[in-house]
């Protein structure tokens, strides 16, 4: 539903904050008041000056979203700002896509962070990078291979390879599901997703079973209990720290309280550098 009044409010502060200058505009006479003209923002976006100036009085017909879209790009929002504009005019932003593309800061992060997992996924379950901790931990689990390296789908084609104790199983099953039908909302069911579910669903009755219930829900924070074969069972805590694409994060495991988590990664840092040493 369009916000009238904090759409007007918006128009009208971005407007006021360009020159004519910065929209290739001649400067032309006096002006009376700062930024741009309604007329000039109107012929800008290519709409008519009737319906910008109504938009900005907070009155009128709502835009559709090519004309929000129009009026953002007149206004030269970024892209935070014209998702912005597209809401207060009543419209959904477009998906944000990294295309599995990692930036480098989130690699430097994750390299700086040499006592704890960490592990940089998509939101399909896919395994980008680790720092070597997080390769000591999940190194085993994933592999260069069509859905190798894709945990929702390890985790459902092959239940007999799966990293937890057994209690844990449905309640990671039921989570799995609830991020993954997240994840499609959010990508309005592009191929992409489509493809893995429909995969899903006809390797795993599990999956398919729990598909069914409707159950969406993002996931920031869980307990994990990680069985590795040197070290035994882990309890860590798991943040995800989503990055402005949505389609990427970073997962930070940390050693659960009150546990010998801090001892056991500490020894599985020591084995892991070892490993790579002798690599």
């Amino acid at each position: 539903m369009i916000d009238r009044e904090g759409l007007a409010d918006f128009l009208r502060r971005r407007r006021e904050l360009l020159r004519p200058v910065d929209a290739g505009l001649p400067p032309g006479a006096r002006r009376r008041t700062p930024g741009l003209r309604r007329e000039e923002v109107a012929m800008l976006a290519g709409v008519s000056v009737d319906h910008y100036a109504r938009l900005e009085q907070g009155r009128g017909s709502a835009p559709s979203a090519a004309v929000a879209t129009a009026i953002a790009r007149a206004l030269q929002c970024d892209r935070d700002q014209g998702d912005h504009l597209l809401r207060l005019a009543g419209h959904p932003a477009p998906p944000r896509r990294a295309g599995n593309h990692v930036r480098p800061g989130l690699i430097a992060l994750g390299n700086r962070l040499t006592d704890i997992p960490v592990l940089i996924s998509t939101d399909l379950g896919e395994i980008l990078w680790t720092n070597r901790l997080g390769h000591a931990l999940v190194g085993d689990l994933i592999e260069d291979s069509p859905r190798g390296r894709n945990l929702f789908w390890q985790w459902f084609a092959d239940p007999s390879a799966r990293p937890m104790p057994r209690e844990h199983w449905e309640r990671i099953s039921a989570a799995h599901v609830s991020s993954l039908r997240a994840a499609f909302t959010r990508r309005d069911g592009d191929r992409e997703v489509s493809a893995l579910i429909s995969d899903l669903q006809a390797h795993s009755d599990e999956f398919a079973r729990l598909w069914a219930l409707h159950d969406v829900a993002g996931r920031q924070s869980d307990l994990k209990v990680i069985v590795h074969p040197e070290v035994g069972a882990i309890e860590m805590r798991c943040e995800e720290l989503l990055t402005p694409d949505e389609d990427v994060s970073l997962l930070a495991f940390f050693p659960l309280e009150g546990t010998d988590a801090a001892e056991k990664l500490e020894l599985l840092r020591v084995i892991g550098t070892q490993v790579f040493q002798d690599s």
